[in-house]
């Protein structure tokens, strides 16, 4: 068996980028851009006002000005201005030409058709975006590796860019083994349970963003795993499995795995839940072997597979390791890190009851991991921890 962190660091060291593709702006929020974006025109391409107001040449802000013409946001039609005129304009609206400075619609006082400007310190070109204020043509509009947040991606919008190339989050497939499991609704059977490792997988994938997830139910039976998963691997980026990873007579995801030539790079880690995970790659796609049991599912997710996912798509990882106090004393034996659910709040973390690999009811209320080191058996309240704070 290996470490908690040396399995981390061979996931991380055989992990590579997905390739880049181009997707439309609508559809490339929270993605990682994979290359420089150059505005492609001047925004905005016209002077344009930024107030409700009236337009004038500054120099006249001291006479009585004849009021000619308005200007409103989209009109498709330019107007000049004369000396001695102002013209009505309206936010986002075109400058007449001649025209160099707005003044607010609230510091002028209108007689008989005609416009004084009542604020003393007007400056010019006030209340004016210039050509090419937000960007100029060929301008770096955004670097790569930055992530689309929903404000990126109304900037770029803005400055008509249709589609980006970015590095795509990864096609999933969840391979689901045991004979013992029923379908969620259907009446259990003598010595069957309900299946729940690919709801809790595909809602924290659904969770992470990652939408194209493929749930395949295998019998325990080498033959069929092997071609459930030769698919699988076809078909998806990334292959998760759960159940049939240990070594009894009917755990066949090892065997499975080197009949499809995926090259082991590991098989169980020194932590409880979760010891006999598995990994290995198949060319640059990877392949996680997780324990059945449903707590050992989660653990080994966000411990492993979730940072994996996202190394995939350049994105930083969504689980935030921190350091918190115990609230409570906990004794463990030496060998194995321990990750015990818990829930954490205002620095204090506090492990949760029902801590067996199989139960899920107490992980349902827990927010973080307790990491408690393999070399450590007794821990105090008070004593400092790390933890893995679940993302929400």
């Amino acid at each position: 068996m290996i470490t908690v962190a040396e399995a981390k660091a061979l996931i991380a060291e055989n992990i590579a980028s997905l390739n880049p593709l181009n997707l439309p702006i609508e559809q490339a929020s929270r993605h990682i851009l994979a290359a420089d974006v150059f505005a492609k025109y001047d925004i905005p391409q016209f002077r344009q006002s930024s107030m409700d107001g009236y337009a004038l040449r500054f120099e006249e802000k001291d006479l009585a000005l004849q009021i000619d013409g308005e200007m409103a946001a989209g009109t498709a039609s330019p107007l000049s201005l004369a000396p001695g005129k102002t013209a009505r304009i309206f936010t986002g609206a075109p400058l007449p030409d001649g025209a160099d400075t707005v003044v607010m619609q609230e510091k002028v006082s209108l007689s008989e058709g005609k416009l004084t400007v009542l604020d003393d310190r007007l400056q010019e070109g006030v209340n004016v975006r210039a050509v090419g204020s937000e960007i100029k043509a060929n301008a770096l509009a955004m670097h790569k590796g930055s992530i689309l947040s929903p404000a990126a991606i109304g900037f770029l919008a803005g400055i008509g860019i249709t589609e980006v190339p970015v590095y795509p989050l990864p096609t999933v497939s969840i391979i689901v083994t045991g004979k013992e499991l029923q379908s969620p609704g259907e009446e259990l059977g003598f010595g069957q349970v309900y299946e729940s490792n690919s709801y809790s997988l595909s809602a924290a994938l659904k969770q992470a963003g990652i939408i194209k997830v493929d749930v395949i139910c295998a019998d325990d039976d080498l033959e069929i795993l092997t071609g459930i998963l030769d698919d699988a691997l076809k078909n998806s980026d990334v292959v998760l499995l759960t159940g049939g990873v240990s070594v009894g007579d009917y755990d066949f995801v090892l065997e499975a795995s080197k009949r499809c030539k995926v090259n082991q790079i590991f098989h169980k880690v020194k932590q409880r839940p979760g010891k006999p995970l598995f990994f290995g790659m198949q060319g640059a796609k990877p392949v996680f072997g997780l324990p059945g049991n449903p707590s050992s599912v989660l653990s080994c997710f966000y411990n492993y597979v979730l940072p994996a996912l996202f190394q995939m798509a350049r994105k930083e990882n969504p689980v935030k390791e921190i350091y918190a106090k115990l609230t409570a004393a906990y004794n463990k034996p030496s060998g194995l890190s321990h990750f015990l659910k818990g829930t954490y709040q205002n620095g204090l973390a506090t492990p949760l009851s029902a801590q067996e690999s199989f139960r899920l009811s107490s992980f349902a209320y827990a927010n973080c991991l307790i990491c408690l080191n393999e070399g450590v058996e007794q821990f105090e309240k008070g004593d400092h921890v790390t933890i893995l704070l679940i993302p929400d």
